[in-house]
């Protein structure tokens, strides 16, 4: 009797300390949270994860720090909850920082801790989902809670490309805080609660008397249309959480593997007669890829990522026969689709995320040229052109293209063009492939007939049309191999996924090396 005593009491024990493990920072803190309209850390797995599934990893591990008196405050988990659990069947880590101890700020023990799910997910090959809500660096700890900064970075750095790393920002960020998640692959954001900077507003005002607010300056907003740092910016926890789970469908566990295939009974020779009408006849009338996408894809479900950041392209995720796709398309409908410094590092990121994780690409092709202009020259577009050039040649992931309309000059190179090892390349009747569009063109090469003629503008229109019947077609192309086929329409769908399979056993290789310099 007196093991079986010794054993009530371990669990009683056992019992007591999960519950405090549980509690975080207690009721009055969870209350603070809320009334903020914020969730816990541990709410927020509940939402992410599949119900029962979450295996809590220590629990019962506490801060060593006995300076200013935090000897005496001491909770069961310090400021991070962090385990593994299930979304949708598969295996997932996760990390989620708790507000209502010490206010989420890192400390050597929360760094340990994620360091330790970070290993585990390298390990076993899982993704790792990090919940972001802290005050930054644990000041009371000086230079340890800098270096779980530091460790953290390194396993983020190590991880990339090897695991999928995903980022939830759901609170503030702030400091050296907002680089782990700045070298993850994909950062969701909240409208309202969500903030991520490098130096805060009373700095700011204090170095450059600028005056700015919180949200202004490192809001859902401002880094999902402006900076581009936020991937995903949703209205509330429960639908960026969703979010997560939804994108986690679309992504391989890890690099070794293909992204699973989910059948959304949409018929694979489903013909579409729609996309014969989509492309407005007159050449410089716009119209939303995005339509085209949707046509495309199975069910017409598409995943956008950074959807207000760069919108004169689009990059998202979306099915062919079950499997996961990533779809790059010029935006005719914004900036009539042209590739500035934005759209440019936008695209090959997740080129580049895709061609990490065995995704296919399908680039959709309508783009006058790369964005002139001083501003443009002056910040680089000629370094950040190069970065989306650089993205498609390294890529081995099966490359299929669609030319919708037009191609000019060097953009015509950079999207995917079979000289970059396009696999496949497919156009429309309505595409054309050329230096620069008709209209500039005839300017060029018929300037001096131009300038004798009796009715230039006359003479002009006419030379136009000739230009543009002889040369503003896709045949020509074609004839040189560039373009594989020229297709109906229609036929779309069947004939992108017809190149998919036939890509599935595709195998390719770079020369051997340590890495690239891509032109950062």
């Amino acid at each position: 009797m007196a093991v079986d005593r010794k054993a009530a009491s371990g669990l009683d024990r056992l019992g007591a300390m999960r519950d405090r493990a549980l509690a975080g920072g207690g009721d009055k803190r969870v209350q603070q949270q809320h009334s903020k309209g914020k969730l816990t850390g541990r709410e927020r797995i509940d939402l992410l994860l599949d119900p029962g599934t979450f295996q809590e990893i220590d629990p019962f591990v506490t801060h060593r720090t006995t300076d200013f008196g935090l000897g005496d405050k001491q909770v069961l988990g310090d400021a991070v909850v962090t385990g593994y659990g299930l979304v949708e069947g598969r295996r997932v880590f996760v990390y989620a920082q708790d507000f209502t101890v010490f206010g989420g700020s890192v400390s050597e023990v929360v760094g340990e801790k994620v360091c330790k799910v970070m290993d585990l997910a390298m390990k076993t090959g899982s993704p790792v989902v990090g919940l972001n809500d802290s005050g930054g660096a644990r000041i009371q700890e000086g230079v340890l809670s800098l270096s779980a900064y530091g460790d953290i970075f390194l396993r983020n750095t190590l991880a990339s490309g090897v695991i999928p790393q995903i980022s939830v920002i759901l609170g503030p960020s702030a400091g050296g805080a907002v680089y782990s998640p700045a070298i993850t692959d994909f950062v969701f954001m909240v409208q309202g609660i969500s903030q991520m900077y490098i130096t805060g507003p009373d700095v700011i005002k204090a170095v450059t008397s600028e005056e700015v607010t919180h949200e202004e300056l490192g809001g859902a907003a401002a880094h999902g249309t402006r900076s581009g740092v936020s991937h995903f910016v949703m209205e509330s926890e429960d639908e960026c959480l969703a979010g997560v789970r939804r994108l986690l469908g679309f992504l391989p566990s890890n690099n070794m593997e293909d992204p699973p295939v989910l059948d959304a009974g949409d018929d694979p020779g489903r013909v579409d007669d729609s996309l014969s009408e989509i492309v407005p006849e007159e050449p410089n009338r716009a119209y939303d890829i995005r339509d085209v996408v949707k046509r495309i894809v199975d069910g017409g479900e598409f995943m956008e990522v950074h959807r207000d950041f760069a919108p004169n392209i689009v990059v998202g995720f979306a099915r062919l026969k079950g499997r996961t796709v990533g779809i790059v398309g010029n935006q005719p409908a914004y900036l009539a689709g042209v590739l500035d410094i934005d759209a440019s590092a936008k695209a090959a990121r997740f080129v580049r995320f895709c061609d990490c994780f065995n995704v296919p690409l399908v680039t959709l092709v309508d783009v006058p040229g790369f964005m002139p202009g001083t501003d443009q020259e002056y910040g680089g577009i000629i370094k950040h052109g190069a970065k989306l050039i650089y993205a498609y040649a390294e890529a081995t992931v099966p490359k299929v293209s669609l030319m919708t309309r037009k191609a000019y000059g060097g953009a015509y190179i950079v999207m995917s063009s079979k000289h970059l090892r396009g696999d496949i390349n497919l156009a429309w009747p309505s595409a054309e492939i050329a230096v620069m569009g008709p209209e500039g063109a005839v300017n060029i090469i018929f300037r001096d007939q131009l300038s004798q003629a009796s009715s230039p503008e006359r003479t002009r229109a006419k030379l136009i049309g000739e230009f543009r019947d002889a040369f503003a077609n896709p045949y020509i192309a074609a004839g040189r191999g560039f373009l594989d086929d020229v297709i109906d329409p229609r036929e779309t769908r069947p004939r992108i996924i017809d190149a998919l399979e036939m890509l599935q056993s595709k195998r390719d290789s770079l020369p051997p090396k340590k890495h690239g310099n891509i032109p950062l």
